[in-house]
């Protein structure tokens, strides 16, 4: 399997788990549920955010942001939306990026103003892997208020998404 082909499959799971997770958070009881419903819309507009950063870095385009998450914390709904078109944006990328696009190296600024350098394959997969860390801090977040969980594994999107691999071994 291609790096190419690997990252299409890992943002693909990766727009699945943020679905999931954003509709378990629109579906929380507000009154209930209100401070932990707010910290996980924090940590989850926190991904958002330093997807947005990262797109700004790979495209090479100012991203506007001076801090890894804004002041304001957007509704469920309004992030969900805002995650189907930045996962969207990013299957696009993986899609039409060569090998030789993935090894270079660029240069960025961090918010905090600290200089930085990753290839584009480094920074696609760093989008990967710090979505799906916050991810599990949702999902410790909302274990502890409700249960079941949506599922944010890989081989659990890898079997939905294609149900003939269950026929296999």
């Amino acid at each position: 399997m291609s790096t190419a082909s690997m990252l299409s499959t890992l943002f693909r799971y990766q727009a699945w788990a943020h679905d999931g997770f954003l509709r378990a958070i629109e579906d929380l009881d507000a009154e209930r549920f209100g401070e932990a419903r707010h910290l996980a819309l924090r940590v989850l507009n926190h991904v958002y955010v330093v997807n947005q950063i990262f797109t700004g870095h790979l495209t090479g385009q100012p991203h506007g942001y001076e801090a890894n998450n804004t002041v304001d914390t957007p509704t469920p709904q309004a992030l969900r939306a805002a995650h189907a078109a930045s996962d969207r944006w990013l299957l696009e990328y993986v899609a039409a990026i060569t090998p030789e696009q993935l090894a270079e190296r660029i240069a960025f600024t961090f918010t905090d103003g600290d200089r930085g350098a990753m290839t584009r394959e480094e920074m696609l997969f760093h989008v990967v892997t710090h979505d799906g860390y916050h991810r599990g801090e949702v999902g410790r977040m909302l274990k502890q208020i409700q249960s079941p969980l949506p599922w944010d594994t890989f081989a659990v999107f890898l079997h939905q998404d294609q149900p003939e691999r269950r026929g296999q071994g």
